[in-house]
Formats: structure tokens, C-alpha cells, sequence
């Protein structure tokens, strides 16, 4: 790392995965549903409503048993408990795809500042970096399930900044969920609600040079 941090406006950047780093794509899951003969937004309602999301990404339950109870309650609208577990199955295989262009940015700034990875995940967030070629992209990573809190609550960004060896204040929080970056101003953090690339190459510019 290198660059005066007088010059700086942050001293280091903490930075969301899905929807910043990494996309999903939505028709995946609608295309799930219709190959199942279900509704649409079955498996997604099954999958992220909060009572079977929020254990998972603060490790209440591992990615298997989170994976597992969205299969049992899909087994009636499946038609059976077996192929329940296979639609479960076909959602889990993708990894997701990597913004290559945000990646570029994120290693940039990691030449001048740490950059912290700090993503609301499940037990799976290490195999999927890994299956990413992310797994060393970032001086660390903030898995939530690891620390059983989530955000928006502030003590995972606390704790990111604690990572980073830097104060909160001077940590640049970067996010696409607008209550996320809202819990990080409430610390007082710059804090981006991310849109694209653009937007952080504009904002990275707060490095200086070579961003």
C-alpha cells in the first residue's frame, strides 16, 4: 500500500459482495420455478423470507440445514419431499458471476488502503470466494455467519473497521442496500449506496491518483 493518507478522504474501504462484486441473476430462479410447474416467486419467497434467511447469515444454522429446511418447505408445493430437495439442489449450484470491472477498482484501492469484504452470508460465503477466484482478493473478509450479527446492525461494520486497523469514521462503507449504508452513516462513515462501476470510480478517486 502506498499514497500519503493526507491526501486521503478514507483510509480504507469496506465493501459489500452480491450486488457489488458479484451478481445473481433472477431469471434463474423464476426459470426454477416454471421447470418445477410452481408459481413464480416460489422458490424465492421459500428461499429469503426473513424467519429462514436471518439464521443462516448469522450462523444460527449452517448453509446445509438453511438449504435443507427451505427444501422441507417447499415439499408440499413440490409434490413430494424429493423433489423438493432437487429444485433446492439446481438453485444452490451457481456461484454467482464476477463484476470484473469492480474487481479491477477494489484491487486498485487495495494498493493504497486495506480492503475489507463484508458480505451478509451463510456457512457457503469461503466456497463460494473460493469457486469465485476470490478467495484472495480482499485483506479480509466479514462473513456474518462467523460473527452472528448482520447488517444493517453497526456492530458488523464496527467490526469490519476493527479488521481494517482503521476508525470507523475513516472507512469508506460501500453498499448496494440502502439500509445498510444508512447504519453506516449513523456511525459515521462515507458511505456509498452503490449503482455501478462508474459511481465507484468516481468515489475511489478519493484515493488519489492511480485509481
Amino acid at each position: 500500500m502506498n499514497g500519503s493518507s493526507s491526501t486521503r478522504t478514507f483510509d480504507a474501504v469496506l465493501c459489500d459482495l452480491d450486488g457489488v462484486v458479484r451478481h445473481w441473476d433472477a431469471q434463474p430462479m423464476e426459470a426454477l420455478d416454471r421447470a418445477w410447474g410452481l408459481p413464480e416467486g416460489t422458490l424465492a419467497r421459500a428461499a429469503f423470507r426473513p424467519e429462514r434467511l436471518e439464521p443462516a447469515v448469522t450462523g444460527a444454522v449452517s448453509d446445509e440445514r438453511f438449504r435443507a429446511l427451505v427444501a422441507e418447505d417447499l415439499a408440499e408445493v413440490c409434490g413430494s419431499p424429493d423433489r423438493a430437495r432437487e429444485l433446492v439442489e439446481a438453485w444452490s449450484r451457481p456461484v454467482g458471476r464476477v463484476d470484473a470491472e469492480v474487481l479491477g477498482l477494489l484491487a486498485a484501492a487495495r494498493r493504497k488502503v486495506p480492503v475489507v469484504l463484508v458480505s451478509n452470508a451463510t456457512t457457503r460465503l469461503e466456497r463460494d470466494l473460493a469457486a469465485l477466484g476470490l478467495d484472495d482478493a480482499f485483506d479480509a473478509v466479514v462473513n456474518t455467519a462467523r460473527i452472528g450479527w448482520c447488517k444493517p446492525d453497526p456492530r458488523v461494520l464496527g467490526f469490519a473497521a476493527e479488521l481494517a486497523g482503521v476508525h470507523a469514521r475513516r472507512c469508506l462503507f460501500v453498499d448496494d442496500t440502502l439500509a445498510h449504508v444508512e447504519a453506516a452513516r449513523g456511525l459515521g462513515m462515507p458511505a456509498v449506496h452503490f449503482t455501478d462501476a462508474d459511481q465507484l470510480r468516481a468515489v475511489l478517486r478519493g484515493l488519489g491518483s492511480g485509481v
